[in-house]
C-alpha cells in the first residue's frame, strides 16, 4: 500500500496534505509513505523532517503520481506547466483524497470517473459527531475566521479595545460578523479577545446560544421558512427572506467599524448580504473583510483577491486564507485526512466500505461512475 503526498502547484497554496508527525504514525502502522520533494517547504516542513519520520522522498513527480495507491492533496488537481493534467498522471483504480470542489466544478468529477479513480472530497465529509476529526472544512474555516479579524484589525485606523488614557477615553471598535458558522464563531472569539464590541447575525436561530456564549450580541431575524440545510449548513433562502434580512442588518452594518462576512452555500454563488447602499452608509475608514470572495462575495463591492477602497470604506476579498497560516493549517488538515484513511485501510489493505456513512458521503467517484447525486445534478446543470 503506497500512500503519496503531492507537492501543491496551485498559486499561493502553501499547505501540505501530511506533516511529518502524521507520516510517522502511518509508517508505524506498516504503511509506505512517499512524499514529493519539496512538498512541505512552504509550510516549513523539510524533506529531512519527512525522512526522519520514515517517508521516502521522490523527486520525480510523474513517478509519485503514477505509482500511488492513495494520493493525498490539499487543492484539486491542476494542469501542470508542461500542459499535462494531474488527473491523467493518476494510476487507474487508485484513490485520490483532496479538496475537489465537486459542486462548484463538477467537470472534475467526470474527469476522475473517466480515469477510473476513487475520489473522496474533503468538502463532502458529513458534519456529524463521528466525523468531527475528519471535518476539514471546519478545521480550515476556523483558521480563516481567526485570520480575517487580524486582517481587519491591521486595516482599521483605530484601536480595537477600549482604552482609558491621560489623553482621554478611546471607545472600543464595533465589529459586526455575518454568518455564525465555524469561521464566524472563531471571528467572534478573536474579536472579543482583542477587546471589540461584537454583534453577529445568522439566519439559523439555533446558533444564537453559541454566539452569546462567546460574548457577542445576536442579531436575529424571524423567517417563515427552513434556514438549515443538510449537514447543518445555512440554506439558500427566498428572495423575500433575503430582502427582510438585508433590511434588518442594514443599520448594524452602518454602525460597524468592521464587518466580516462568512456566508457561503456549497456549490452556489455566495448570498449577497451587504449592498452598495449599505457600504455607502458606513463611516469612512471602516473595513469589510469578505470571506466569501471566491464565491462571488457577500458584499456587492468585493473583488476577489483585492483590497479596494469604495466610498472611503476598505473592502478586502481574501483568497484561501487558511493557506496564509500553513503550519497549523497543514497540521489540522493532516489530522483530518489521516482520520479518514483509518476508515479506508484495514490490515494494511484498502477497503472502500460504502456501508459507512462517512465514506459513502465523501466518495464522489468510484468504478468509473459519479456516485454523489448532488454532483451529478451540478454536472447536468453545467451541460445545459
Amino acid at each position: 500500500m503506497k500512500i503519496a503526498v503531492a507537492k501543491e502547484i496551485e498559486v499561493c497554496e502553501r499547505r501540505v496534505a501530511l506533516i511529518p508527525d502524521t507520516v510517522a504514525k502511518l509508517v508505524k502502522q506498516g504503511l509506505e509513505v512517499f512524499v514529493e520533494a519539496g512538498a512541505g517547504e512552504k509550510a516549513f516542513f523539510t524533506d529531512a523532517d519527512y525522512e526522519t519520520a520514515g517517508a521516502k522522498i521522490i523527486s520525480d513527480s510523474a513517478q509519485l503520481w503514477s505509482e500511488a495507491d492513495i494520493l493525498l492533496k490539499v487543492s484539486p488537481p491542476q494542469t501542470r506547466e508542461d500542459g499535462r493534467a494531474e488527473i491523467e498522471l493518476l494510476k487507474p483504480e487508485s484513490v485520490l483524497i483532496s479538496f475537489l470542489n465537486p459542486l462548484g466544478n463538477p467537470v472534475i468529477a467526470q474527469q476522475l470517473a473517466n480515469r477510473q479513480i476513487t475520489a473522496l472530497s474533503m468538502e463532502l465529509i458529513p458534519r456529524s459527531t463521528r466525523a468531527q476529526s475528519m471535518d476539514a472544512l471546519s478545521s480550515q474555516a476556523s483558521l480563516a475566521g481567526y485570520k480575517a479579524v487580524l486582517i481587519a484589525a491591521a486595516a482599521l485606523p483605530k484601536y480595537f479595545p477600549m482604552l482609558t488614557t491621560a489623553a482621554g477615553t478611546i471607545a472600543p471598535a464595533k465589529v459586526f460578523i455575518m454568518g455564525a458558522g465555524v469561521a464566524g464563531l472563531q471571528a467572534i472569539a478573536t474579536a472579543r479577545r482583542l477587546g471589540a464590541v461584537v454583534e453577529a447575525f445568522d439566519i439559523r436561530p439555533a446558533v444564537k446560544e453559541e454566539v452569546q456564549s462567546l460574548g457577542a450580541k445576536f442579531v436575529e431575524v424571524k423567517l417563515e421558512e427552513e434556514t438549515v440545510a443538510a449537514g447543518g449548513y445555512a440554506k439558500e433562502i427566498s428572495e423575500d427572506s433575503k430582502k427582510r434580512t438585508q433590511e434588518l442588518v442594514a443599520s448594524h452594518v452602518k454602525n460597524a467599524d468592521i464587518v466580516i462576512t462568512t456566508a457561503q452555500v456549497p456549490g452556489r454563488q455566495a448570498p449577497r448580504l451587504v449592498t452598495e447602499e449599505m457600504v455607502a452608509q458606513m463611516k469612512p475608514g471602516s473595513v469589510i473583510v469578505d470571506l466569501a470572495a471566491e464565491q462571488g462575495g457577500n458584499c456587492a463591492c468585493t473583488e476577489a483577491g483585492k483590497d479596494i477602497i469604495w466610498n472611503g470604506v476598505t473592502i478586502i476579498g481574501p483568497i484561501n486564507l487558511p493557506s496564509s497560516m500553513p503550519v497549523h493549517a497543514s497540521q489540522l488538515y493532516a489530522k483530518n485526512v489521516t482520520s479518514l484513511m483509518q476508515l479506508l485501510i484495514k490490515d494494511k489493505a484498502l477497503e472502500i466500505n460504502f456501508g459507512d456513512d462517512i465514506v459513502d458521503a465523501a466518495c464522489v467517484t468510484h468504478g468509473g461512475e459519479i456516485r454523489n447525486q448532488r454532483v451529478k445534478d451540478a454536472l447536468q446543470a453545467v451541460a445545459v
